[in-house]
């Protein structure tokens, strides 16, 4: 057996730009896998190495066997009482069975008894040769190739004329080489070889002939001008990026999906400056960057202060003497879009917002929730109560205006070419049309936050209407009962539902999901109820991401907390708190106090009357309430969470003498009800800022 340094690469047709990353990292990482199932290479990935380029998936994997070591394999049989005779010889099932392994009746004599439970077994030591490179290579490549991240394949025909394959491209060729020697595999109607093709124009030699598997990426730069690693392109296109917009005293704009895209569009990147006519810097930049990044894949360049400038950067996948055929056609083909991106700009301009906003009650928005004018209609309504509440009239107008035009910019020309725009252009068209800076601001910002880390509207104007527009959304596609399911979420519930609790919390907002559900006219308490559990469940899975643990969660959000302001208090009360020596004993009576409480008869009155408290330690645990609980309740009415937890450890020992000492089910009905009245008022007193109980294991 002998180890030495395995390549493999597919050529195919360009890939999927957008997927060439992933697919390339999963068919290495399965090659690699599968590998080490057949015991031909280690688990260790060190030194491996995923290529990728726009035409070849490929990976370098060093240290793999010719062949797997054998291995020693122990197989059950059958109870001796079935697999023997009487006289000890092998009945016929012992006999069929073997015959089923390869084996005959001569090894009856070498098989091993153990008892296997109450019965003794017959078992089976024999060797299994180890896998050939080639019959595991063979299976691993078959293997990656089904689990690559591919959403539809193409069938194609292959050269013979008759048969057809199915894959994501047409594949042309397939190398496979341990060290030096070709491994005989197959796939896809091809017979591993050494050669492959560099790139399409500018390769030293059309035909690359693969000397061994370490030279592979040094042959490819060389002879086949293409840097095969997607990491290495990327780190090169990178580096001229700002090399280039250096040379123009300026910098590139950071896009990393732009960036992964255009190294899986290139093999031989080249990067190149150019430029536009500076009258198309009137149109707002986030039309011209868009327009470049999406339609162009081109890279803006921007001043110091982050403006966009005239000039721009194209990635190349070829390297002339002379650049200029490329930068001009380049100039030209971005030309008619910004021409497109400014006409629009123009005549957007000719038409107010308010005059579009009788256009939305031609829109459906849902068929069961009617046009995006009554959508409005419901957001602006909502937007106004949270304004009323949050700054009083002069807020709750400027909400209501705001609201009233924020879907207005959906029937621009510019946003129905780009709907990334809806709210920017909304904002810009907003201060065309003399509304103030904080209407226009509110136009863009609510539809803040957009996405996990996203900044929240900068204003309280659109803090109101961002937050009425999630939270209407919620209420009414949670009243039609459109309802997220597993990972199918249209209408973006989760991504909403997070955006209200971002807001809620971090603005520290003095407003109740309760009266934010009333507000948005969610009447049925079914649905107000799912709604509830929704956001308390993203809540969950939000504040367990920073750090909070899964009991501190659940002891606070078992209360279910109106104020969701609060909860960042309540957290870190009940952090301190179970830092205390006598949280533990403290969370595991209160555990025990709402056992006996759920037990009370519907039909038993639970009070406390002094003159039938007898036993001194129930005695102590009155005295000790009534003079833990007024200073627990002041701090909690001040909002100091920890405090008010803090206070409550005076109670460990009379709660533990109470246990100890005093019966509470006993005969006399009316001292039962004293009792359980006094564990009543505990558990209030302690259950105020968290659930305690939920804090004992």
């Amino acid at each position: 057996m002998t180890t030495k340094n395995l390549l493999v690469e597919l050529f195919v047709e360009e890939l999927p730009p957008k997927a060439l990353k992933s697919l390339g990292e999963v068919f290495a990482d399965k090659m690699l896998n599968q590998l080490v199932r057949f015991n031909l290479k280690l688990r260790d990935p060190r030194g491996m190495v995923a290529y990728a380029s726009p035409r070849r998936l490929a990976v370098y994997i060093p240290d793999v066997e010719s062949q797997a070591p054998d291995a020693k394999e122990t197989k059950k049989l059958m109870p001796v009482a079935v697999a023997l005779d009487a006289s000890g010889n092998a009945t016929p099932a012992l006999l069929k069975k073997l015959a089923a392994l390869g084996q005959d009746a001569s090894v009856v004599q070498m098989l091993k008894r153990a008892m296997d439970g109450k019965a003794e077994v017959l078992f089976l030591d024999s060797v299994v040769p180890g896998a050939t490179l080639a019959d595991g290579l063979q299976i691993a490549i078959e293997a990656a190739l089904a689990a690559l991240p591919i959403p539809k394949v193409m069938s194609y025909q292959l050269q013979d004329g008759w048969n057809s394959v199915k894959f994501v491209r047409p594949a042309h060729r397939l190398v496979a080489l341990h060290g030096a020697d070709v491994v005989p595999v197959s796939v896809l109607g091809l017979q591993a070889g050494r050669e492959t093709l560099g790139h399409r124009f500018e390769a030293a030699h059309p035909v690359v002939s693969i000397k061994d598997a370490d030279s592979y990426a040094q042959q490819m730069e060389t002879e086949g001008a293409v840097i095969a690693g997607f990491e290495a392109r990327r780190a090169e296109i990178e580096k001229q990026l700002k090399a280039a917009a250096a040379k123009e005293g300026l910098k590139p704009i950071e896009d990393v999906a732009l960036l992964d895209e255009v190294t899986a569009l290139v093999e031989r990147p080249n990067v190149l400056a150019c430029r536009f006519e500076q009258e198309f810097l009137d149109v707002p930049q986030e039309c011209l960057i868009l327009t470049m990044k999406a339609n162009q894949k081109y890279f803006p360049l921007l001043d110091a202060a982050g403006r966009l400038t005239h000039k721009f950067l194209v990635v190349s996948n070829i390297r002339p003497a002379d650049p200029s055929a490329v930068v001009g056609g380049n100039e030209r083909v971005v030309r008619p879009r910004l021409a497109d991106a400014k006409f629009f700009f123009d005549q957007d301009r000719k038409k107010s917002l308010m005059d579009r906003i009788p256009g939305l009650s031609k829109v459906v928005y849902h068929n069961k929730l009617g046009t995006q004018g009554e959508r409005v209609e419901r957001v602006a309504a909502l937007a106004r109560a949270i304004g009323q509440q949050l700054g009083g009239e002069t807020l709750a107008n400027q909400a209501d205006r705001a609201a009233v035009l924020s879907k207005a910019d959906l029937l621009t020309d510019m946003v129905g070419e780009f709907p990334e725009l809806q709210g920017t252009m909304g904002r810009y068209y907003a201060l065309h049309d003399g509304e103030p800076a904080e209407i226009a601001d509110a136009i863009e910002d609510h539809y803040k936050p957009r996405f996990a880390g996203d900044e929240l509207p900068r204003g309280p104007v659109g803090l109101c209407v961002a937050l009425a527009d999630k939270l209407q959304t919620l209420a009414d596609m949670f009243g039609i009962g459109q309802l997220p399911t597993g990972d199918k979420d249209p209408f973006a519930l989760r991504r909403h539902a997070l955006g209200v609790i971002r807001m809620l919390i971090e603005r520290d907002l003095p407003l109740d999901l309760a009266w934010l559900f009333r507000a948005a006219k969610l009447a049925d308490a079914k649905v107000a109820e799912q709604l509830s559990d929704f956001i308390y469940e993203r809540l969950a899975g939000s504040l367990r991401e920073q750090g909070y643990s899964a009991l501190e969660v659940d002891a606070v959000l078992g209360l279910a907390p109106q104020r969701l302001g609060d909860i960042p208090k309540r957290l870190a009360a009940v952090r301190a708190f179970t830092a205390l020596p006598e949280a533990a004993s403290l969370a595991a009576a209160n555990k025990r106090v709402g056992n006996i409480l759920k037990k009370v008869s519907p039909g038993e009155t639970a009070k406390v009357d002094a003159a039938l408290l007898r036993e001194p330690a129930e005695l102590a645990l009155n005295a000790a309430l009534a003079e833990a609980k007024p200073k627990s309740d002041a701090a909690f009415e001040r909002g100091d969470y920890t405090s008010s937890l803090q206070a409550l450890a005076a109670l460990k020992g009379p709660v533990d003498a109470f246990f100890d000492h005093v019966m509470v089910n006993v005969d006399d009905a009316a001292l039962r009800a004293n009792r359980l009245g006094l564990l009543a008022g505990l558990h209030a007193a302690m259950n105020r800022v968290a659930d305690l109980s939920r804090l004992s294991a």
